[in-house]
């Protein structure tokens, strides 16, 4: 069990895995860097690591670092690594170890000392099991931060998002805001077109930007396309910074 977070913050959840949170999450340290906070960034818990000269590494990880402008070391921003791609719980049931909240905790304060404020980044979707009793639902609830739901822009993305946004309220928690990632702006079809205005009308949120499709890589600098469709939001508001 973690405790509430000592910093302003936001937490990035997804409708399922590779949605797009760590892209996401690195946009929005982005805007808050280039506004001069001390932007700490966390992924908890990551699988499908690679191995390294130093050992497991997480590129979810190192992405959010690259962009955050991250003074802290990739084993303070991601504390439990695992190689399989799988839930955390099950990959380390299958490497023969426990999840380590302890060590989660420690990173936590660790950077919550020296920033300003903090993006924490989860694994999968919001009821992916962290390990036998916990899912990254109890971890959101635990840190209380305000919560984005990044989705998918496609067809099937309305029920995959109210259930997240479903399960978030059952706990009381605050949803700021719902990120459409990869959208189409010049080709949608009829249900990337409608989408967005069906998830707000029935999952009473905002939908707060559309990050646009881009060809080429992000690393080193996000494409300036990403960076003008996140920098409207008012993210500092949204994070309880203003």
């Amino acid at each position: 069990m973690l405790k509430s977070l000592s910093i302003p913050g936001l937490f990035i959840t997804g409708t399922d895995t590779a949605v797009g949170k760590t892209f996401t999450a690195a946009a929005i340290a982005d805007w808050f860097v280039r506004r001069k906070f001390r932007v700490a960034v966390s992924k908890p818990a990551a699988t499908g690591c690679v191995h390294r000269r130093e050992g497991l590494v997480s590129e979810d990880a190192e992405f959010l670092a690259q962009h955050a402008d991250a003074k802290f070391p990739l084993h303070v921003i991601c504390p439990q690594r695992f190689a399989e791609p799988l839930a955390p719980a099950v990959a380390a049931e299958r490497e023969g170890k426990t999840l380590d909240w302890k060590a989660i905790q420690n990173s936590l304060d660790e950077m919550s000392a020296q920033s300003d404020m903090m993006i924490v980044e989860g694994v999968g979707g919001i009821m992916t099991p962290m390990d036998r009793k916990f899912t990254v639902l109890d971890m959101a609830e635990w840190l209380g931060l305000p919560t984005i739901v990044v989705a998918r822009a496609g067809l099937g993305t309305i029920s995959h998002t109210l259930l997240t946004l479903m399960a978030l309220r059952s706990r009381k928690m605050a949803v700021a805001g719902v990120v459409i990632d990869r959208y189409p702006a010049e080709t949608q079809n009829i249900a990337e077109e409608t989408n967005p205005r069906a998830i707000e009308k029935w999952g009473k949120v905002s939908v707060l930007c559309m990050i646009p499709e881009f060809s080429g890589d992000a690393i080193p600098r996000l494409p300036k396309e990403v960076v003008a469709a996140v920098e409207p939001v008012d993210w500092g508001q949204l994070a309880g910074l203003s």
